[in-house]
């Protein structure tokens, strides 16, 4: 049995769940969020508390059982208390706003990058150089923060960039001069 697929998923007062029609609907404070389920998974409520089972121990349902454990507990973690990914930006002249629906970021190009917000995600600047990526769905603010730190990686040499708040970046040594 899968061990992540067997631990069941509690849900807080404030959460509901329902399955329909194939898809598994969560709703809380914070919002409403939907996934497709994989087959064979059936899902049972008792007691606040969600538990999957599956057909069969064939090598896909036994991958899927883990798989939709894990989505359904961040959507019931989404929904009650949301994710944050942060992002600090090194570098002199480097900065970030919010100007109206969107983010613009001064990363040392000759023009400025204007980042629409996507639906569902919200984005706060502290400082100019802290950015924080808010939302109910983990893999979308993953991806928008993933897509932030592509504009500008941070370099290798002077570490100067977009990076997630307490990465390590390993520097490089520069030139040696010899004599």
């Amino acid at each position: 049995m899968s061990r992540i697929g067997r631990k069941p998923v509690p849900l807080p007062d404030s959460v509901t769940f329902s399955e329909v029609g194939g898809n598994i609907i969560v709703k809380g404070p914070k919002g409403q969020l939907t996934q497709q389920t994989a087959g064979g998974i059936t899902f049972t409520v008792d007691d606040g508390v969600v538990r999957l089972e599956r057909e069969n121990d064939t090598p896909k349902y036994r991958a899927n059982h883990g798989l939709m454990r894990a989505l359904l507990g961040n959507m019931v973690h989404g929904v009650s208390q949301g994710f944050e990914r942060k992002l600090e930006i090194i570098g002199v002249g480097y900065k970030a706003e919010v100007k109206g629906n969107a983010l613009v970021l001064t990363l040392g190009f000759s023009h400025e990058i204007k980042y629409p917000f996507p639906d569902g995600i919200k984005m706060t600047v502290d400082k100019g150089t802290e950015i924080s990526v808010l939302g109910i769905d983990k893999e979308k603010v993953g991806q928008v923060a993933s897509e932030l730190r592509g504009f500008r990686p941070p370099d290798s040499y002077k570490g100067k960039g977009v990076r997630y708040q307490g990465e390590y970046v390993r520097l490089k040594a520069g030139k040696s001069a010899t004599a």
